[in-house]
């Protein structure tokens, strides 16, 4: 496999204003994955509890994910819960209970250390850099991280980005992370910690692809009903590295049409409850949005 993931698979709680649904498949490597299975296969490590369902591991696999580094320890899995407000970019935490993958120490498969292009999803820096540890050479290496690693594992966090070639963050994220306000600036400031590229999250208004030798920004594609937000970060991942490993380079013009799939892979994500939309989607439906997006800014 080019494509190596690590993160969480989870349970969700989700309220929205309109339902809530209970023990929903969730966790930013599910997300991740299902969508970057759309450009091919792609190997996933970590742990889920004796509780995870069947249908969810059968689901994963069928879609190509090499599931070997995927470990089941006695205990629960991974469980968080939230409510988001009517505007859906306010969400409130209700509870996280980390189970399982309180004590995860990732084992990456002997098979996948050589992978290509690694994704470390949003997971404590030093879980993080376990995993980075065992990968023999990886070309292209992004990081995802969240304000409570910000606030509580600063220098690991610091450390990490020394190592990778790639920061996804957003904007709430780019500001604590750096102290600046204006977010070009936090981007930049984020450069001089060590990747060469950082990619700004903004949700409904798009994303920003940010190096010392350019910037590029895309906006969102136009959802008509927006569902669930939960995942569409890790899902724009997902279509991001999905289409860098199709392609094999990390070349400029590669980096631009990587944004385009990772937006437009996002939008399928939020318009359903967790990741059933995300796995109903094809990678023809994404290419005819990334048409979409494309005509709405072309002038």
């Amino acid at each position: 496999m080019s494509l190596l993931a690590v993160g969480t698979l989870a349970y969700d709680s989700i309220e929205t204003v309109h339902e809530r649904r209970e023990n929903v498949l969730g966790g930013s490597a599910t997300y991740f994955s299902l969508a970057a299975c759309l450009y091919g296969g792609l190997a996933l490590v970590g742990v889920v509890g004796d509780d995870f369902e069947a249908r969810d591991v059968e689901l994963l696999r069928s879609r190509g994910i090499d599931l070997q580094g995927l470990e089941v320890a006695p205990g629960k899995t991974f469980r968080w819960s939230g409510r988001y407000e009517a505007d859906w970019n306010t969400r409130h935490t209700l509870a996280t209970h980390l189970n399982v993958f309180e004590h995860f120490d990732p084992k990456v498969p002997m098979a996948h250390r050589s992978a290509r292009f690694l994704f470390l999803a949003n997971a404590a820096p030093a879980v993080q850099a376990k995993a980075l540890a065992q990968a023999v050479r990886p070309e292209f290496t992004m990081l995802d991280t969240m304000n409570l690693w910000i606030e509580i594992a600063r220098e690991e966090l610091h450390h990490l980005l020394r190592r990778v070639d790639a920061l996804i963050l957003n904007d709430e994220e780019a500001r604590m992370l750096t102290g600046e306000r204006n977010l070009l600036r936090a981007a930049a400031k984020a450069l001089t910690l060590g990747p060469r590229l950082i990619v700004l999250k903004k949700g409904e208004h798009g994303a920003f692809l940010i190096s010392r030798e350019a910037r590029f920004a895309l906006p969102s594609y136009p959802v008509e009903e927006v569902v669930d937000p939960t995942g569409a970060g890790d899902s724009f991942a997902g279509g991001f590295m999905g289409f860098l490993a199709s392609q094999g380079n990390v070349e400029p013009g590669t980096l631009r049409r990587a944004m385009l799939h990772g937006t437009a892979t996002a939008s399928f994500c939020v318009e359903g409850f967790g990741v059933e939309s995300l796995a109903r989607a094809s990678r023809a439906a994404v290419d005819a949005r990334c048409a979409q997006i494309l005509s709405l800014v072309s002038v």
